[in-house]
């Protein structure tokens, strides 16, 4: 959940001012993207997209967690000057915001911008590639995807109507009316198919099948799977094959046709380093169902510890599978 934003000095008084402290904060978080994270330097094709389309446009609220316990809502509109000023240069810190609560669970966010600056740069569009990303949010990665591309270019489904109804608000705000569509994600967008890039911003424990019939041959789709983010190259419907980015990737599950429940691994008898390790975590829940924790352990061991990037899926007519190092060797795990 969302951290306390910091407090500004002193809360604006005038529009002028309100507006000089937004261009402040959409800087600093430009400047921490630079300089912590290596993303978005000013030769980045992705820098002029972050400067020039605002995130505060995309949660005009938010919620943090209160200290008292329970959840405070911060929101653009608030009379109370400290408070607005808080919601705004929230907007702006590198965290993921929760944009929709539903019986106390979390429906709907606002990723993480270095986490949406990665995914954006593994897509690896190109000029005139038609997109389609699955699951909606707030619409702020619709409308750096329309800065690069163009509106025309660009597709993004949700199965909330509130959400899409949102999105597509927030991103005619910004200048941008993409197609905004209401629907299962997992099932895809047919009526625009087909599509060069295919981006998924919201958990997954399988390839979509539909999702591959959409693509053109070529396409790449970008998913977050196993607490980790897999490129995945497309030769067809039926054939794909890919590897897994360097970076950990925590998202809300996503809610769909082709969604089925995770089990839960045991971890007992495990030590607790691992047990808290990321990346062994990640082979944890690439390999939940088919391979023991403690065998897992072991071959985690055994390989020297292999990161993320090492691990790839491979889809084959009806096989699916994850594996390490070699889609064909000794190391694979049926994926549902």
């Amino acid at each position: 959940m969302t951290p306390q934003p910091a407090q500004p000095a002193r809360a604006p008084r005038t529009e002028e001012e309100w507006q000089d402290l937004a261009t402040r904060s959409r800087e600093g978080l430009l400047r921490r993207l630079s300089r912590e994270c290596d993303l978005l330097g000013e030769d980045s094709p992705w820098y002029a997209a972050f400067a020039s389309v605002p995130r505060h446009y995309f949660v005009p609220y938010y919620y943090v967690r209160a200290p008292t316990g329970g959840f405070e809502r911060l929101w653009g509109e608030d009379p109370d000057r400290e408070r607005r000023a808080r919601w705004l240069t929230g907007a702006y810190a590198d965290v993921p915001l929760a944009t929709r609560l539903r019986d106390g669970e979390l429906v709907s966010s606002s990723s993480q911008p270095s986490l949406m600056a990665r995914m954006l740069t593994g897509l690896d569009v190109r000029p005139g590639d038609r997109v389609l990303e699955v699951g909606a949010g707030t619409g702020w990665n619709a409308g750096l995807l329309c800065h690069r591309l163009g509106e025309d270019l660009v597709t993004t489904v949700d199965l909330d109507t509130e959400i899409t109804e949102s999105a597509r608000a927030h991103l005619a705000r910004a200048g941008f009316r993409p197609e905004v569509g209401t629907g299962d994600g997992m099932r895809g967008w047919p009526a625009r198919a087909p599509y060069d890039r295919v981006l998924v911003t919201a958990a997954v424990n399988t390839v979509p099948r539909a999702l591959l019939r959409q693509c053109a041959p070529g396409a790449l789709v970008v998913a977050p799977l196993a607490t980790g983010l897999l490129a995945l190259r497309v030769r067809d419907a039926e054939h794909a094959e890919g590897r897994f980015l360097a970076t950990p990737a925590y998202f809300v599950p996503m809610r769909g046709a082709e969604r089925t429940p995770e089990p839960a691994p045991y971890l007992g008898g495990l030590p607790s380093w691992a047990a808290r390790d990321e990346d062994f975590h990640f082979l944890l829940a690439l390999t939940s169902g088919t391979l023991d924790p403690h065998e897992a352990l072991a071959l985690w061991r055994r390989e020297q510890l292999p990161a993320r990037e090492r691990f790839g899926v491979t889809l084959r007519g009806e096989y699916l599978w994850a594996w390490l190092d070699d889609p064909d060797g000794p190391y694979a795990w049926a994926l549902p």
